[in-house]
């Protein structure tokens, strides 16, 4: 995993975790923090940070003695909070960028019609 300079590690971290569960990579159980830690090549005091975050958030609970599972409505908490974010954060920038570049919405439409179409195509095994 690439790290960006632009946003805290945690919350990088909380993001991989939240997308894993969005895919459904991880349905039940997630890999302990040592585990994750390893693999992203991180401290673990940064993947607790992570786990605590997302806890908060109500997305994983800790089932003492047992391990770290994805809460039972996750995918949902997850998707609102990153709606929420998106909606006050990045679009913001993304009207202001397209408004200084003078892109039109029929040209974002097109491109994001295509992207639709080249992303949600079946899986060729």
């Amino acid at each position: 995993m690439e790290f960006r300079e632009n946003e805290a590690i945690y919350l990088q971290i909380a993001a991989f975790v939240g997308d894993n569960i969005l895919i459904e990579k991880w349905i039940e159980k997630i890999p302990s923090v040592r585990e994750l830690a390893v693999d992203l090549q991180v401290n673990p005091n940064t993947v607790m940070r992570a786990y605590e975050f997302l806890q908060v958030k109500e997305v994983i609970v800790n089932k003492r003695g047992i391990g770290l599972f994805v809460a039972p409505e996750a995918k949902e908490k997850l998707k609102s909070y990153r709606k929420e974010k998106f909606l006050g954060q990045e679009l913001p920038e993304f009207f202001r960028n397209i408004s200084l570049l003078e892109i039109s919405i029929e040209e974002i439409k097109q491109r994001y019609e295509t992207f639709i179409q080249t992303n949600n195509k079946p899986e060729q095994p």
